[in-house]
């Protein structure tokens, strides 16, 4: 062992002592666990196996209900029997796992926080519609088999349902493991550090055990941000990531200049880690954003803001679809929440307030989930609101456990049943499905500048404030969440977002 060599392992054996009198036990915790086996498996490890297995598992069931369904239907021209389907089906698998593979369907994971299976429709789509198509193609030139069509439609229509529900519970089934935990530092503990260390932890679906901050002139941090340590200066951040098993570093606007961080990037880079990078004008970056280059150095193109006459069009006419059936399929449980409300508490069924939308003002229907004097008695819960504790901003008014809710109101709120009349909102145009958030006059007066923007689309039922943390979130973030959904639209973004919220209705994380 040579001088630097010994240096190098001195320093990271007083760093590791240190780091036990500063680093949270769950961390130490979650090291020891996975140290325990002979290699040190990670997020992606676990997920791409259990995503394998679950297409496999979806596609096979497929096949076979298909199958099944259909037995005794092969065409008379057909050269292969059941036997040899089975044998072609089970050869053409590791084909199938290529392309899923080629679409990315296994690697984003470990990528990305956030990542879900709705994220995975639109891939699983092509790769089932690819794969389907490409074996009618294959048959029917060959002459090996004339297809039976509804038997390919219903392996079709299956293997999709199947492999994304499968995905839905491989997901869940990961994320009890440890490990699934990602151990993350954040470089920077200014401003951007601190709002982001609060998101992950407002997150724990995520699965990123927050193990601290590193920054050599870090900011005083926020209350509910005091047990997170600060681990030191850049420099340290090799030795950490070594001794904590550290699988993702974010980059949030440290104080160090330029060409130190990004020679600490490149290092970081050769020791297997997620690096995320929070970008300089992040507040104007939504997920509609496009990176192209000019001689390899790497632009983002922000989408034009407004909507052209055939994206509303379009958007409007998605609302009609699936508002109009919505209402029909619907109906009952509109009349059991109807006759619940009533026997529960004296006063209307419904509860009616003005709201500020792109046209102007109009009224909302809900479901009455309150008392009658509930606005009158607004005044006397002041102190209560969640978002005025330890000077926060007030300018939300939310209550936990909010004594002017009816017990029918509770559970109504607890699934998000009582927004459900707002589809007579979205019917007559003065909502859509998907929107910025519908603001009541006081908050509406509150909105200046460039955040009146959000007023550029109608508001809507659901959206990303909804998805993301619906009363949680405070006035400023919800404020820019809406610019961000205006000015990045479109049609797949609200697709995402319905099916993002469908979960969470059924978990019941509406938090009131």
């Amino acid at each position: 062992m040579n001088a630097t060599e010994q240096v190098a392992l001195l320093q990271s054996l007083s760093l590791h002592d240190e780091l036990h009198s500063l680093v949270d036990q769950r961390t130490l915790e979650i090291v020891e666990r996975r140290r325990k086996t002979a290699t040190v498996r990670r997020r992606g490890w676990l997920v791409r196996r259990a995503l394998l297995a679950a297409d496999v598992a979806g596609l096979f069931t497929a096949f076979l209900v298909a199958q099944f369904l259909f037995l005794g239907l092969t065409a008379p021209v057909d050269r292969l029997g059941p036997d040899a389907e089975w044998l072609l089906f089970l050869l053409t698998l590791p084909g199938w796992i290529v392309v899923a593979k080629l679409y990315g369907l296994y690697d984003r994971d470990e990528e990305r926080t956030d990542h879900s299976t709705v994220d995975d429709v639109v891939g699983v789509f092509h790769l089932v519609t690819v794969g389907a198509w490409l074996f009618f193609a294959g048959a029917w030139f060959t002459g090996a088999a004339a297809p039976h069509m509804p038997k390919l439609v219903t392996f079709w229509l299956l293997a999709i349902l199947l492999v994304c529900t499968g995905r839905a519970v491989a997901r869940a089934l990961c994320r009890r493991s440890v490990t699934y935990l990602q151990n993350t530092i954040i470089v920077g503990a200014g401003d951007v550090g601190q709002t982001i260390a609060r998101k992950l932890l407002n997150h724990p679906e995520y699965g990123i055990n927050l193990v601290g901050f590193v920054d050599s002139a870090p900011k005083e941090r926020r209350g509910d941000l005091g047990h997170l340590t600060l681990l030191g200066g850049p420099e340290r951040l090799p030795g950490l990531i070594r001794l904590l098993d550290v699988e993702r570093v974010i980059i949030a606007f440290s104080v160090e200049s330029a060409e130190p961080m990004v020679e600490l990037v490149r290092k970081l880079q050769g020791l297997g880690v997620q690096i995320d990078l929070v970008p300089r004008f992040y507040e104007l970056v939504g997920p509609g954003v496009s990176v192209h280059t000019v001689e390899g150095l790497p632009v983002l193109g922000l989408p034009p803001a407004a909507l052209s006459r055939s994206s509303a069009l379009l958007k409007r006419l998605l609302d009609v679809v699936l508002t109009v059936p919505g209402l029909v399929l619907l109906s009952p449980l509109f009349l059991a929440a109807t006759l619940a409300i009533k026997l529960d508490s004296r006063g209307p069924v419904f509860f009616r307030q003005v709201r500020v939308g792109a046209d102007g003002t109009f009224r909302i229907w809900k479901f009455r989930t309150m008392c009658v004097d509930a606005e009158a008695r607004k005044g006397e819960l002041v102190h209560l609101n969640r978002h005025a504790r330890n000077g926060g901003d007030a300018r939300m008014f939310k209550i936990d456990n909010d004594p002017r809710i009816t017990r029918v109101g509770a559970f109504l709120r607890r699934f998000s049943l009582d927004e459900l009349p707002q589809l007579f909102n979205v019917l007559n145009g003065e909502m859509t499905l998907v929107g910025p958030r519908p603001l009541i006059l006081e908050e509406d007066r509150l909105v200046e500048t460039w955040a009146r923007r959000r007023l550029s689309l109608k508001p809507g039922m659901t959206g990303l404030w909804q998805v993301l943390g619906s009363s949680a979130i405070a006035f400023d973030e919800m404020v820019r969440l809406d610019y961000l959904y205006v000015t990045s639209w479109s049609l797949w973004s609200d697709l995402r977002l319905l099916l993002r919220t469908i979960p969470l209705v059924f978990r019941g994380a509406n938090s009131g």
